[in-house]
């Protein structure tokens, strides 16, 4: 029994570290916040701090459920202006890491992968263990090797990923501001009945001064594999200012503001009347004189020595009307088409 309760404490043990390595590998909590340092590493600077409230006042955030499935409030949204932006499937544990810097957006595959393979480890390492210990499905031997190689692959599958390029809309859900620039976590519209989320580290640029003070690399040790003797961690960056940040970011993602454009008053019909000056009706033709007659073919003139100034005159494309007291005279390119 004491063997029993020694195993399980182990295997417990063994879980929390596992879970434990899939935070440092996504969310890259440093040793020294482990040993008390704070829970997200050293303290961010006032200078970024200013660079995250100023964009908080410029995006009005989305609050999604806590399953990811759907928007509970919705905020402003934002077009990509970059190709190759990389989200996962909100099914997935966690967001696709992104980075841009430099003018270039890039998936960071590599932190995405730690991810992955510290899910894979979490989920073989619970299962095996809770069967260990009395605690889970009971299987052993080919059984269990078989839960837990589907329970790894299904740890595998958790980010199905979609890649978004320049044009494409979604929300912003979060705005977080780091030493070495701000990270903003979006998310997307349904595709196919599926929505992905993902975060974008739009990096500082880097310090002139620490770059410039950095010893060049060794190649004759670079080339036998050596580690080179130049500089290594983090590359310093320094903080811009809030308006140069501002218009980095918009490098990568503007406000859509399409929604905030100003109806503009709509275009006059193609078939405006023209209403003009209306001259006094011409006196009835002497007795003596037969009564003027169109016919079609004539001309605006013949139609108007006949009839004097229309009272009213409308312009339909290629067609003229023209309007007397009793009659109504329509030209098509000029000549009389029709009379009523």
């Amino acid at each position: 029994m004491t063997h029993m309760r020694s195993f399980r404490v182990i295997g417990l043990v063994f879980i929390s570290f596992a879970i434990s390595l899939t935070a440092v590998a996504q969310f890259g909590i440093t040793r020294k916040a482990k040993a008390g340092a704070g829970d997200a590493g050293p303290a961010v600077s006032d200078s970024a701090m200013l660079i995250q409230n100023k964009m908080l006042e410029q995006f009005k955030l989305t609050k999604t459920t806590a399953d990811r499935s759907d928007i509970v409030t919705a905020g402003d949204i934002v077009v990509l202006q970059k190709d190759g932006l990389m989200m996962c499937n909100t099914a997935s544990t966690f967001a696709y890491a992104n980075s841009y810097d430099n003018g270039v957006l890039t998936a960071n595959q590599s932190v995405n992968g730690k991810a992955i393979a510290q899910a894979i480890a979490v989920s073989a390492a619970k299962s095996y263990f809770m069967s260990k210990v009395g605690m889970g499905s009971g299987l052993s031997g080919g059984a269990a090797d078989a839960a837990h190689a589907a329970q790894a692959a299904q740890a595998k599958g958790t980010c199905t990923s979609r890649k978004f390029v320049g044009g494409e809309k979604f929300w912003v859900t979060g705005i977080v501001a780091r030493n070495d620039g701000v990270v903003v976590s979006v998310f997307s519209d349904p595709y196919d009945n599926a929505r992905f989320y993902g975060d974008i580290l739009i990096s500082f640029p880097v310090d002139p001064a620490a770059a410039a003070a950095a010893p060049a690399p060794d190649n004759a040790k670079m080339k036998k594999g050596a580690k080179a003797s130049g500089a290594s961690g983090p590359v310093a960056r320094v903080v811009p200012s809030p308006d140069d940040f501002m218009r980095t970011m918009s490098e990568v993602i503007t406000l859509d503001n399409a929604n905030d454009q100003v109806a503009q008053p709509a275009p006059a019909p193609a078939a405006e009347v023209v209403a003009a000056a209306l001259p006094a009706i011409p006196p009835p033709p002497p007795a003596d004189q037969p009564p003027p007659t169109i016919e079609p073919g004539q001309s605006r003139d013949d139609v108007k020595a006949a009839f004097g100034q229309p009272l009213r005159m409308a312009k339909f494309g290629v067609k003229e009307i023209y309007f007397y007291k009793d009659m109504k005279v329509t030209f098509t390119n000029g000549k009389v088409s029709n009379v009523e």
